[in-house]
């Protein structure tokens, strides 16, 4: 039982930090620049809606309740990293998301990124297991996730507050690397 957990719950955690698709961590990095540690509740919030819509699409993608074309998958995870990205970029004070906006796109790309790994969740998988596997495997992403997200607060808050970067230069800086990664991966999954 036990052997079956850690199972899951490490190949959750392992497909958060992947290097071969880094795509949980460049949404989680720019989910998280804009934000120190006085945030936290919001970010834990965030990073669990997302794990939330990510295990909602890995069910529906298990139990084929429906079908999306891989292609299309592909394409729409860097993009919602490109949008996070934008987000950063070209803020303006007066048109700022209001928190329940925020809850629900960030649930919906949860999902978008959930449906580019249920393929090979539901091959592992048997049907009589998927829901206590899905819960395990959730529990190793919200771990990852929370981690990367602890990991950016501290680096935040050395460039801003040790290094006296500012916060909006720092905050573009990171975005436009992240954005230049994502917008390759978009180019590399271009669906036409």
């Amino acid at each position: 039982m036990m052997e079956t957990f850690l199972f899951y719950f490490d190949l959750g955690f392992d497909h958060v930090l992947d290097i071969g698709g880094l795509d949980h961590f460049y949404f989680l990095v720019a989910l998280s620049l804009p934000f120190s540690f006085r945030n936290w509740r919001k970010l834990l919030l965030w990073v669990s809606l997302f794990t939330l819509g990510h295990s909602l699409s890995l069910l529906v993608t298990h139990y084929e309740w429906v079908k999306i074309d891989s292609k299309w998958v592909e394409f729409l995870i860097p993009v919602t990293i490109c949008i996070a990205c934008f987000s950063i970029l070209f803020q303006k004070k007066h048109v700022q998301l209001k928190g329940g906006m925020i809850n629900l796109i960030t649930l919906f790309f949860g999902l978008i990124h959930g449906f580019g790994f249920g393929r090979y969740f539901k091959m592992m998988v048997a049907n009589e297991e998927a829901i206590v596997a899905l819960l395990e495997f959730a529990l190793g992403v919200e771990f990852a996730q929370v981690l990367i997200v602890i990991f950016m607060l501290l680096i935040n808050g050395l460039a801003v507050e040790r290094l006296k970067i500012k916060a909006q230069k720092w905050q573009w800086i990171i975005a436009a690397m992240v954005l230049s990664q994502a917008l390759l991966m978009t180019s590399n999954n271009w669906p036409f």
